[in-house]
């Protein structure tokens, strides 16, 4: 693992490096993104920039400056070559009084870039009890208040699964703790619409453009009449789900067949993009 913090490479990524009070720390205010490495190329960095910039506007943090982003990523890739691997860019409001208060220091930067393994080709899913707010102030941000997702996904682990997925406040299908849900009913390949209050994926969006499927906001029931399910997202990609808590589903349907054969066709279009 190697890491980049507010322009210099760190010798040791896992050296006290962010101060006790930097306010993404105490409160979690701060933002964040994923992304791909595949044979030490960035996947879509540009569209996670543009994300990872509309999330800081949308906390209210100063604007970002994806030049030194950039700066950081080169750097951490260029220390050591990853076949496979993952970047995490965190952006936060920096040290601050201790309460929510933000106070006037610059904000913190880090890039961090470490090895992964190949997501396996189908999982378990469960349903969880508590809903997300599609009308709260951080719907639809990457940001790193993630408390709700570690409880939510150790709740599924507990059940034997590897992901968890919410119910909005509507009762209609939403989003995974770290995915988008795509399901197939009477062929239609269908996806919940960003009002819902999922997160705006990238691999969400990329999937809607390359290979198609219907946006629609559905009670979360829908998925007992679904012949298919498949995760997406940046560690997962086109992720078959085999089974939704006792259901079991084809892994991989026709559909999901489809979706990952188009996936891996079109992803070389945007290394080092």
């Amino acid at each position: 693992m190697h890491a980049w913090m507010d322009g210099r490479l760190l010798p040791d990524a896992s050296a006290p490096a962010v101060g006790v009070s930097d306010h993404g720390f105490t409160v979690g205010d701060g933002v964040f993104e994923a992304v791909k490495v595949v044979e030490g190329q960035p996947f879509a960095l540009g569209r996670h920039l543009e994300r990872l910039e509309r999330s800081a506007a949308g906390l209210g943090l100063p604007a970002l400056d994806s030049d030194a982003v950039r700066r950081g990523v080169d750097a951490v890739l260029g220390v050591e070559h990853l076949p496979l691997g993952r970047l995490r860019i965190t952006y936060t409001g920096g040290p601050a009084p201790l309460g929510s208060g933000r106070g006037d220091a610059q904000p913190t930067l880090v890039v961090v870039a470490d090895g992964m393994g190949p997501a396996e080709p189908a999982t378990r899913v469960a349903t969880v009890p508590w809903p997300r707010n599609e009308r709260g102030a951080l719907a639809g941000l990457k940001t790193t208040s993630y408390a709700e997702n570690v409880v939510a996904l150790a709740e599924a682990k507990r059940r034997g699964a590897s992901e968890a997925v919410f119910a909005n406040l509507a009762g209609n299908l939403c989003e995974g703790t770290g995915s988008n849900v795509f399901y197939v009913v009477e062929g239609e390949l269908r996806t919940p619409t960003l009002a819902s209050g999922c997160l705006a994926g990238v691999t969400r969006g990329l999937v809607l453009e390359w290979f198609g499927g219907r946006e629609v906001d559905e009670p979360i029931g829908v998925i007992e009449h679904a012949s298919e399910v498949f995760l997406v997202s940046t560690t997962r990609d086109v992720q078959a789900v085999s089974h939704w808590d006792d259901r079991e589903l084809p892994a991989p349907g026709p559909v999901t067949t489809d979706a990952a054969r188009v996936w891996r066709e079109r992803e070389p279009e945007l290394l080092g993009a």
